[in-house]
């Protein structure tokens, strides 16, 4: 406990709300092998929509020197999403070296898991250290349906028990709850992994981006689901929540493990929040619904020192103001709709 408090009261970069730059999330990868409607619907992103080039993609040796100058600022956990990173070739040479950077206390990576079972045990030997799943529901109908028309389920399924026999731990599924679609098969979903040390996190449905065609009585209130797995299994909260965690945790009074509660609609944690995201191609953006980043790709490939490099990061955070889970119906009710980055290009 004592080496957490040290790390959260470590020198660093402040916004203007004292929220510290503490986890930078970087997006490897803009494509998807998945169309789930709520980030990447198929009617917008078909088989014609022009992803990034290559080269217009931050290199590897790119991202391991933003991070290195991001963990100089207090950076202490850091994230691989997409997209679906492990789409991106070489992935493990990337952990490897960014788990080599000094002050990297927690190296994690959210994925869709269809290919997890292929690469878990090189991403832990090269030094990842846990993952997170996204899996909506155990329902082949409503998988299919919410990842697009994809199939799939079984290899998901198959990726979580490779990477808890890889040691990848904790292992988290991520299951965005949607009411009328999936909001039906939540129980199962948190039945399957009772006991197996798997914590399954839902997540309410957020309007991330602007494609995904978001209304509010889509979203199922965290209350709400937490009274439904009440009467199913009871639950007490967890006493101590670790600052900064996005989730509300809850174990099961029989032991069977825990699960958290996201609830970014009905009870916002902007105040709390300190990550910094690095989307596909070098912008760093200071929240999921930022609707502008800072370009760090131009001045790489210009020829930018670290010290101006340093100052881009520092004044970026510092001039943070971003509350828009706080701010969403005053935000969303405004003369001009906002044009928010699509998640695809900064994950979850």
């Amino acid at each position: 406990m004592s080496g957490n408090v040290q790390v959260w009261n470590s020198p660093g970069v402040r916004d203007p709300f004292d929220r510290p730059m503490r986890d930078l999330r970087i997006s490897v990868m803009d494509r998807c092998n998945f169309r789930c409607p709520y980030c990447m619907p198929k009617e917008t992103f078909h088989d014609r929509y022009r992803f990034l080039r290559t080269a217009e993609r931050l290199t590897f040796e790119e991202i391991v020197r933003i991070a290195r100058l991001a963990v100089s600022l207090g950076v202490r956990k850091l994230r691989l999403t997409g997209g679906e990173p492990l789409l991106r070739t070489g992935l493990a040479d990337l952990v490897a070296e960014l788990s080599a950077l000094e002050g990297v206390e927690d190296l994690a990576l959210t994925t869709n898991g269809v290919l997890l079972a292929q690469h878990a045990s090189e991403l832990k030997a090269s030094g990842l250290q846990r993952v997170t799943v996204s899996l909506d529901s155990l329902d082949e109908a409503v998988f299919a349906r919410m990842s697009g028309g994809f199939g799939g389920l079984a290899q998901v399924l198959a990726g979580i028990e490779a990477a808890r026999s890889a040691g990848l731990h904790p292992v988290k599924v991520n299951a965005v709850v949607q009411r009328g679609i999936n909001d039906h098969t939540v129980l199962p979903l948190l039945e399957r992994f009772r006991g197996t040390g798997v914590t399954v996190r839902l997540i309410e449905y957020m309007d991330v981006g602007t494609r995904n065609h978001w209304a509010a009585g889509d979203v199922v209130p965290s209350a709400e689901l937490l009274q439904r797995v009440q009467q199913r299994w009871p639950l007490q909260p967890v006493a101590e929540p670790r600052r900064g965690d996005v989730a509300e945790r809850y174990a099961y009074a029989d032991g069977s493990g825990e699960i958290g509660f996201v609830s970014s609609v009905t009870a916002p944690f902007c105040g709390d929040c300190h990550r910094a995201r690095l989307s596909s191609e070098g912008s760093l953006y200071t929240c999921l619904f930022a609707s502008q980043g800072t370009d760090l790709r131009g001045p790489l490939r210009a020829g930018a020192s670290d010290a101006e490099l340093l100052e881009r990061l520092r004044g970026t955070w510092r001039n943070r103001i971003d509350r828009y889970s706080e701010q969403r119906q005053a935000l969303r009710a405004g003369e001009h709709p906002l044009r928010k980055i699509e998640m695809h290009y900064i994950g979850g």
